[in-house]
């Protein structure tokens, strides 16, 4: 089974294109719930003068508190992919093949919430996320979702002109892959980040630091030369 290097997903189209999915980890996940809360703690306020108007206005009040805590990440889901708190945070929910979050499934892993909250404060969810390498929750697992990094518009992705290295033999086609994404994503990575990256795909080698960065480099320059790609 090849190595999960960083936090890449990728997706196999029918098409047979590979679709890159980022997924969020737990803290621009936490983070994006905080600012949600705040959302919904503002509506929350508005809807409290409706308590002065007797049995009815409790009443609607009520009705708008429960359309608040059930159906408000719901509707921002299917609407627009994410909430407001999400949408800050630069996050989206999607199927887990990659297509926008229908009704369905959206309904399934909000309704889960009151599971993930369990004992206090999402500590069932938590468990879930730390443990899953998508990092998703029992609503996500049962809905069949994922939480991802929204796609920026960004230069055109291209290699360094590094000399080229062929390749060993015996490298799966997930490997090459990995190798091609390093090398694209590369220039946006801290030098720290590189060698970390680097280090896993030389490690059979026993290559590290700076040469394992090169080692990278020339491999993905010599399989951008369409000399690879093919499964071993």
């Amino acid at each position: 089974m090849p190595r999960q290097i960083d936090s890449i997903r990728f997706n196999e189209t029918p098409e047979g294109i590979d679709l890159e999915l980022r997924v969020a980890g737990p803290v621009p996940r936490a983070l994006a719930l905080f600012l949600d809360g705040l959302v919904r703690a503002g509506l929350y306020l508005v809807l409290i003068p409706l308590s002065a108007l007797a049995d009815t206005g409790v009443g609607l009040m009520l009705i708008g508190f429960f359309l608040l805590e059930w159906f408000y990440p719901v509707v921002f889901e299917v609407r627009a992919g994410a909430t407001p708190g999400k949408r800050a945070m630069g996050l989206v929910v999607v199927h887990d093949d990659g297509t926008p979050v229908g009704l369905p499934a959206s309904m399934i892993r909000n309704l889960l919430r009151v599971v993930d909250f369990l004992p206090v404060f999402y500590g069932v969810g938590l468990v879930s996320v730390l443990l899953d390498h998508d990092f998703r929750r029992l609503g996500d697992l049962a809905a069949g979702t994922l939480v991802l990094h929204a796609e920026r518009r960004a230069p055109p992705r291209t290699i360094a002109d590094t000399p080229p290295v062929q390749v060993p033999p015996g490298f799966a086609l997930e490997t090459q892959q990995a190798i091609l994404s390093y090398a694209e994503r590369g220039p946006r990575l801290s030098a720290a980040r590189r060698v970390e990256l680097a280090e896993v795909l030389t490690a059979d080698g026993g290559i590290r630091g700076e040469a394992a960065v090169r080692r990278v480099e020339g491999w993905a320059s010599w399989l951008a030369r369409g000399r690879g790609l093919e499964a071993s």
